[in-house]
This record gives structure tokens, sequence and C-alpha cells, in this order.
């Protein structure tokens, strides 16, 4: 892995977005997976920051967000569609048909998950995903197990990933769903270039266990040990047990 750590959460998201945006200039049909939760929030705000100075143009770019809840529809506003919409479609010029998303309201979850990994192989798999990494070691919503899905999948929640997201629901982690659909290892390890943010001391354990040990299911992120473009960018405290 390529590990950088920035003085700060803001000057990372910035170097983040500009990475996004240098990706999307030299390929404009950029095939880009997304994360939602508190860490990519200020990589958005740079993102539509550089829209509206004229500096992106991301009408050509495709869409991919990694996971969304189980059992609410999109336009529930604890929905992660109802996340982006309200942090970064909203605001830039992507294409509504080029953005891609599982839906939490379906009746039928592993012909959902099937569809999705479907769209994502004919769109020729991602260039870019930006991931988050969970406090327990999580991957998108790949929980620490005995073993991890390859494709996309349905998830039951850990008792600490519904607690990271309880501020989707007022606070209030009881009314995070309990499950969830998510990309599989296999769709983001195929990614072609993977950028990995980790803020804070809460996730300082989490990085150690992905770095320095071993490739191991109870760490999925672990898994961009593997990787052949993977970075991770982190600020001091998040970095801080490496030493």
């Amino acid at each position: 892995m390529n590990i950088r750590v920035f003085d700060s959460e803001r000057e990372a998201a910035v170097a983040c977005a500009q990475r996004i945006a240098s990706a999307v200039a030299a390929r404009p049909s950029l095939v880009l997976g997304l994360p939602t939760g508190r860490t990519p929030l200020n990589v958005y705000r740079e993102l539509v920051g550089l829209y509206r100075q004229g500096r992106l143009d991301l009408s050509q770019v495709r869409t991919f967000n990694l996971d969304e809840f189980l059992g609410i529809s999109a336009d529930d506003g604890g929905s992660f569609r109802a996340y982006m919409e309200r942090h970064l479609f909203q605001h830039v010029n992507l294409a509504p048909e080029h953005i891609h998303f599982l839906d939490g309201a379906t009746a039928d979850a592993e012909a959902e998950c099937e569809r999705y990994d479907a769209r994502i192989a004919e769109a020729g798999g991602l260039d870019l995903v930006l991931l988050g990494l969970g406090a327990n070691g999580h991957l998108a919503f790949n929980e620490p197990s005995d073993g991890l899905r390859a494709r996309c999948h349905r998830v039951r929640l850990s008792r600490e990933t519904r607690e990271a997201n309880a501020m989707l629901f007022g606070d209030d982690a009881t009314r995070v769903p309990l499950e969830a659909l998510t990309l599989g290892m296999a769709g983001l390890l195929q990614a072609r270039r993977a950028v990995l943010l980790a803020f804070g001391e809460a996730k300082a354990a989490a990085v150690r266990a992905m770095v320095r040990g071993p490739v191991s299911p109870r760490c999925p992120a672990s898994f961009l040990q593997l990787h052949p473009d993977a970075e991770v960018w982190l600020d001091p405290a998040a970095a801080r047990a490496l030493a």
C-alpha cells in the first residue's frame, strides 16, 4: 500500500478531490465507486467546490455507490441515496442515468444484488473506488467474519456499524436498519485504483490491522494489501499506531 499521512483531514480531502478531478480529466467517462458516512463528507464538499469553479465536469462520469440499507426506500432521509443527493448529486452535473444505486426497498435482495453486479460488469468495472474504513475494519459493509463474500450480497450489520451510522437517523442507533446490501470484496478489489481515507484516533487500531496485520476476513480492509494500486490516506491521529 502507498500510505500518506496528511497534516489534517481537510488537507487530505482537498488532495483526494483533486485526485478525482485529475482522473476525470484524464478519462471523462470514469467509473467511480463512492462511499458514504462521515469520512467522505469533506471530499464531497471539495468536489462541489471544484465543479462550481468550473474545474470539474462530471457529465460523462458513471457512479456506483458501495452499499445501501435494506428495508428503506431511496427517498427515506436516512438512506444512503438521500445522503448522496444532499452532499453531492444535487450540486454537480452528474447525469441521472449515470448514477447507480442498490435498491434498499427491493422485495428480492438476491436478485437486486445480481442486477447490481451485472451493471458494474457492463460498465467495465470500477476505475477508481473511494473507500472509508470502519473502526472494526469493515470495508463498504463487508463486516468482520470467518469468511467474506466476493459478490454483492445481503449483510447483517454489526452494533458498531449501526452506531457509526446513527447520525443519519437522528443519532439514534436503534433506528438504523439491521441489514444492508453491499458490494462484495471482488467488486472492491477489482477496481483499477483504490483510495482509502481514515481519520481520527478511533480508526488507529483498524488502520494498523489493515496495514500491518495478516490478510484476514476478521479485518476485511486488510485485503487491500493484495491490491496492485491502493493508497491509504490518513491524518496523524489515524496513523499513530503505525509508528
